[in-house]
């Protein structure tokens, strides 16, 4: 049976005169595609960026996952302004950053293009922490029923197959006259659309006129812990491990997390509510949301490992993508329709298994080229497949256990995952392969015959260790998903065969 959630209207919300129609969705949809779209076109164009602007790939990398790292610190508390100041508001808060962060980038050069990149990086990463929950919340209230999951499904292809057409969209525009620089301005352009498209939405704030205050000490120590973290992660082997500040960051970020964990339990109105985790389903598919996400380090190393090892363009290992994004875009509402049919758990536990396999095949880098651009392709393409299974159960399944009170926030807690699951599974993924792209991992050599050309073994080697992990972010999201998110009606038969 399908999960359904009936939209509760506040008195401050304007549910009563107002239904969610096609234009408003679409304005919801643009917000979402200047991030996912747009802003993550650095995971494939991101070597370019840094010859054209003369950044180091380390500093490149960090500005990369700074996006992800800002808007997965600022979610959760963007989702609980947007539940007290007005969702609409912080909604259109959110593009206006991206504007600035995008036209920041696009107009980066000489002495101040690396300050440019990174600070608009961080206001990319603000503006998805701002749009992202909102709008979740905004489906919940003006959308009911099987409407409600349509535009989740269409909220999704902006999120999910966004992130699927990234690569392609940016490697296409990188190769054109325009240049890379253009993808920044259109993001700004859709941003404006957003706008004008969103200002029909009547302002919902269930939680106006409420006392509560902000919760200070979670966010620096949340932040704090997160960017010492980020730096461990992307630096380490460049400061050595055995260096002294990378261990004195590592501290600093296990001490901003134990002080986050105690204030957040003994704050009135906590940054993130522990006690929405209580409930078994939406901790499920949150903590599954952290490690699928996780899993697109694979396509940044993959893209990578083309580029490098290959010799091919951006443009051209972008096209190979084509595949993952027209799967994600074709399949999502086939999502909803298993979601409806079977409930969450099992479109998940199938969408997880296809991501695996995947991930799988994009480790095969010991192929001949010819042989690994295939692969490649294919991979790809069941990418797109079971992230489009996965998205929309797992989402609907957060949204309908989360009391209509606390959409805001709830949603902040899952799109937060979903974005620090990005931003540390592609950090983790490229600091391994920017590790050993040099020297290679002699270990892997020796159990593993690579074929064909011998002086870019290093590269291969290092993407097939990088996306080894990436697959044990995939098998951790099984495991998740099988512990947590319950079985429905007829599932124990199915399994036995009955």
């Amino acid at each position: 049976m399908p999960i359904a959630i009936t939209a509760v209207p506040h008195p401050a919300s304007g549910a009563g005169s107002f239904r969610g129609n096609d234009s408003a969705l679409l304005g919801i949809v643009c917000a979402v595609v200047t991030f996912w779209l747009f802003a993550q076109t650095a995971m494939n164009i991101g070597p370019l960026m840094a010859r054209d602007l003369g950044m180091p790939m380390p500093v490149m990398n960090i500005a990369i996952s700074l996006s992800a790292l800002f808007s997965g610190m600022f979610t959760v508390v963007l989702g609980g302004l947007g539940d007290r100041w007005g969702r609409v508001r912080i909604v259109m808060a959110g593009n206006l950053l991206g504007i600035t962060g995008s036209l920041l980038i696009a107009f980066s050069t000489g002495a101040a293009a690396t300050p440019m990149v990174i600070l608009g990086r961080i206001l990319q990463g603000l503006a998805a922490g701002a749009i992202m929950p909102s709008t979740l919340a905004l489906l919940k209230t003006y959308w009911d029923g099987r409407d409600r999951q349509r535009a989740v499904s269409m909220w999704a292809i902006g999120t999910w197959g966004g992130s699927g057409l990234a690569a392609l969209f940016g490697g296409f525009m990188a190769s054109t006259a325009l240049g890379w620089r253009a993808i920044f301005i259109l993001g700004a352009l859709v941003s404006v659309a957003s706008i004008l498209l969103m200002r029909q939405i009547p302002e919902s704030a269930p939680l106006a006129g409420r006392s509560g205050r902000t919760d200070w000490a979670g966010i620096v120590s949340l932040a704090v812990g997160l960017a010492a973290l980020l730096v461990v992660v992307t630096q380490g082997s460049s400061l050595g491990w055995g260096n002294l500040l990378t261990w004195a960051l590592l501290a600093v970020a296990l001490v901003a997390f134990g002080v986050f964990a105690n204030a957040e339990l003994k704050a009135p109105h906590p940054l993130v509510d522990f006690t929405l985790l209580k409930n078994p389903v939406f901790t499920g598919a949150t903590l599954s949301n952290f490690l699928i996400n996780g899993t697109a380090g694979a396509l940044a190393v993959s893209l990578w490992v083309l580029q490098g090892a290959g010799g091919l363009a951006a443009a051209t290992a972008g096209y190979l993508t084509l595949g993952y994004a027209v799967f994600i875009i074709a399949f999502i509402r086939v999502g909803e329709k298993l979601l409806q049919r079977f409930g969450p758990r099992r479109p998940m536990l199938w969408g997880s298994q296809i991501v695996l396999a995947a991930i799988v095949l994009l480790m095969a880098t010991h192929l001949l080229q010819a042989q690994y651009v295939i692969v490649a392709a294919v991979a790809y393409s069941l990418f797109g497949l079971g992230l489009a299974l996965y998205a929309t159960p797992s989402t609907d399944a957060a949204l309908s256990n989360l009391p209509g009170d606390q959409a805001g926030a709830g949603s902040g807690i899952y799109k937060m995952a979903s974005a620090l699951g990005a931003a540390f599974g592609v950090a983790i993924a490229a600091a391994l392969f920017t590790a050993l792209s040099d020297g290679g991992l002699q270990a892997v050599g020796a159990v593993i015959e690579f074929s064909g050309r011998q002086d870019n073994l290093a590269v291969r080697e290092a993407g097939m260790v990088a996306l080894a992990f990436t697959a044990l972010m995939a098998i951790a999201a099984l495991v998740a998903i099988a512990i947590f998110i319950p079985k429905q009606a007829g599932d124990a038969a199915a399994d036995r065969g009955g």
